[in-house]
C-alpha cells in the first residue's frame, strides 16, 4: 500500500460512517474531505475509488442520492445513508472489528 491509500475492503465502511455521523447529506467531494479530515490527512480517498464506491453502495441501496448545488453553484449530487445503510454499517464495523482482532492476535503471536 502507499502513503495515504485506502486500506481494501474498508472504503464501503468509511463512507457509510462518514454518512451516518453527518447532519445533512454530502457530495462526493466532501466525502472524500471529511475522510481526509477525519483520518488526519493519512487516509485519501481517490476520485478513481470513490465513485465507483458511491455507485455501488446506491446500487444496493445502502445510500440515496439527489442532484442539488454546491456553494459554489456546481451540480453535485448528495448522498445520504438509507435504513438498509445503517443495518449494513452495523455489520462492515462488526467484521472490521473482527478482522482487527485476528490481524491483533497474530501480530502478537509474532512479536512473542
Amino acid at each position: 500500500m502507499r502513503p495515504g491509500e485506502i486500506p481494501p475492503g474498508t472504503l464501503d465502511l468509511l463512507i457509510l460512517r462518514t454518512l451516518e455521523r453527518g447532519d445533512a447529506p454530502l457530495h462526493g467531494f466532501e466525502i472524500a474531505n471529511v475522510i481526509q479530515s477525519r483520518s488526519e490527512d493519512i487516509l485519501r480517498v481517490e476520485e478513481g475509488s470513490l465513485y465507483p464506491a458511491l455507485q455501488r453502495l446506491l446500487l444496493k441501496g445502502w445510500i440515496a442520492g439527489a442532484w442539488g448545488a454546491t456553494a459554489e453553484n456546481r451540480r453535485a449530487r448528495y448522498y445520504r445513508l438509507t435504513p438498509a445503510g445503517r443495518k449494513q454499517l452495523v455489520a462492515e464495523r462488526a467484521r472490521f472489528a473482527q478482522v482487527v482482532g485476528a490481524i491483533g492476535k497474530v501480530l502478537g503471536e509474532a512479536a512473542s
